[in-house]
């Protein structure tokens, strides 16, 4: 669990590591979606105008702590922005073991990958603490396309921007399991 002001991640650039304690103190104490929304990686760079109309084309979602979000293997067609709350994401191994594979906090967002591939969840993510959610639809994201293009690349370079972090941080620790366990 992230408290603020841990900076347990140091990996992560500073100006990463501030974003993240701005995001965290705004989702606390301000009632300012908009606000919230500019300071997350996804809706980062947008105008005014186009974050009005994605901001109304998200369908505001409340979890208690405990509830399963998406499944693996589910279909599924949105995306969502964490406001609130604290989720895991976890992936089923062969043998049935469950594998956490990340922490999900205020200003993060998931499921994106069903939105460019279309295919089922990867993961499944679970709300540790009562936890609201900003879902946006593959549906509403083509209808940003059609309206707004301006808008729809910003998103999409954003997601892109987003996925390359992930695959960087995955690209790590597949290094650092290669060094503990070299002959494999």
């Amino acid at each position: 669990m992230l408290q603020q002001g841990d900076t347990s991640r140091r990996a992560w650039p500073a100006c990463r590591r501030w974003a993240r304690e701005y995001i965290w103190s705004m989702a606390v104490s301000s009632p300012d979606l908009k606000a919230f929304l500019l300071a997350t990686p996804f809706f980062g760079g947008l105008s005014d105008a186009s974050l009005e109309l994605l901001v109304s084309m998200l369908v505001e979602r409340h979890f208690d702590a405990g509830a399963t979000v998406v499944a693996e293997g589910e279909p599924g067609r949105s995306m969502f922005i964490v406001h609130s709350g604290e989720l895991v994401v976890s992936k089923l191994w062969d043998s049935g073991r469950v594998i956490r594979m990340a922490g999900l906090e205020p200003g993060d967002f998931f499921g994106e990958m069903t939105l460019i591939e279309m295919q089922n969840r990867s993961a499944t993510v679970v709300a540790e603490s009562p936890t609201v959610l900003y879902e946006l639809t593959a549906q509403k994201l083509y209808t940003c396309y059609k309206v707004d293009i301006h808008a729809y690349v910003i998103v999409m370079q954003n997601i892109n921007r987003e996925l390359c972090r992930r695959l960087r941080r995955a690209d790590s620790r597949i290094a650092e399991l290669q060094m503990l366990h070299p002959s494999q």
